[in-house]
């Protein structure tokens, strides 16, 4: 289905809310993988040569709905700054009297960040108070945020009832040309690779893979939920125990509809995200301690003999928590290709 998308906008002289995913890992205070924010880049300078001014948004970790300096935007803004070749301001909320007050003053070919959405509870809740308050600071929204489309969220669902037009960016715009092309007419077999925290943030793209695809490979934390759903004690890995049951039923519907399902065989486990340093042990051995990080060796193997046949590879999200050295591995062999014989490319979702 054809989308409205930021070309087809009438720019000049107008406020426009750009949602971006600008959730980049951070290190001492700087960016350490600017790799989302260069995909950004040409969305904000069309809005700009267009003779907007640029209300630009996004989330940034996991604050849990509170203040978190730590989860600030400051070192985004400085490194857009770089990147783009002019002031980036870094407005003191997403919301609220003051930062409506400079969203106002704006003038064309500026641009004013927004600090980061997830202080606000109502973000993740998608809260429509929020959501209004957002859209008074721009006079039409632009969602350029491919990785976090699919959650509704705020400045992502609810927004759009009171910001129109409502358009995507030339990023979104991309990804979403490149997987009709990969889901309408793939060269088969088609293998989707799905990673990150959450069950129930993939359960709909789950299902509509599900009858698409050849082969289905889980990592990330949301393995530890079917690792558990077919019986293994995963010590402290992350598991959501409420979609435990819909995990068994995900097994159970691959298998009848004759989709290899994927899962690990070992995983690199620690006490925590904070250490220093992981260790690899099998699915079936993970301590109760410990939690698993990343994908293991045998598991990035395993991933890689399903892929040796494949002609189309979909893939969202990582295999553990890259953007912590000791627990990157597994993502990495992924992103160089160096495992994975037979496959030209991968799209990351995020």
């Amino acid at each position: 289905m054809a989308k409205l998308t930021i070309a087809q906008l009438d720019l000049a002289q107008r406020r426009v809310f750009i949602r971006a995913d600008l959730n980049a890992p951070l290190d001492h205070g700087g960016v350490t993988d600017d790799t989302r924010l260069r995909a950004v880049v040409p969305t904000i300078q069309y809005a700009l040569k267009a003779g907007a001014a640029v209300v630009l948004a996004s989330h940034l970790g996991r604050p849990q709905g509170k203040v978190a300096p730590q989860f600030s935007l400051h070192p985004i803004a400085t490194r857009l700054e770089a990147l783009l070749g002019q002031k980036v301001e870094l407005a003191p909320d997403c919301v609220g009297p003051a930062t409506l007050e400079r969203a106002r003053a704006l003038r064309p070919g500026e641009i004013l960040l927004l600090e980061n959405l997830r202080f606000h509870p109502e973000e993740e809740a998608n809260d429509d108070g929020f959501a209004r308050a957002l859209a008074e600071l721009a006079d039409c929204y632009v969602n350029d945020a491919f990785a976090a489309a699919h959650r509704a969220h705020a400045s992502i669902a609810a927004i759009t009832k009171h910001l129109q037009p409502a358009a995507a960016g030339l990023l979104l715009q991309q990804e979403l040309a490149a997987l009709g092309r990969i889901l309408e007419a793939p060269e088969r077999p088609l293998v989707a690779i799905l990673g990150g925290a959450k069950v129930s943030d993939k359960l709909a793209l789950v299902e509509h893979l599900l009858a698409r695809i050849e082969a289905l490979l889980i990592g990330g934390g949301m393995a530890f939920t079917f690792l558990r759903a077919m019986g293994h004690a995963v010590g402290r890995s992350l598991v959501e125990t409420g979609q435990v049951e819909t995990a068994r039923r995900t097994l159970e519907a691959a298998r009848r509809q004759g989709v290899a399902l994927v899962l690990p065989v070992d995983a690199v486990v620690a006490d925590g995200l904070d250490s220093a340093s992981g260790r690899t042990v099998g699915v079936r051995a993970i301590p109760e301690g410990q939690m698993g990080l990343d994908i293991g060796p045998r598991t990035v193997e395993r991933f890689a003999g399903a892929l040796k046949t494949a002609r189309t590879v979909v893939w969202n999200g990582p295999m553990g928590v890259f953007e912590k050295p000791p627990f990157a591995a597994g993502t990495i062999a992924f992103l160089e290709g160096r495992k994975l014989p037979g496959v030209e490319a991968l799209t990351d979702g995020g």
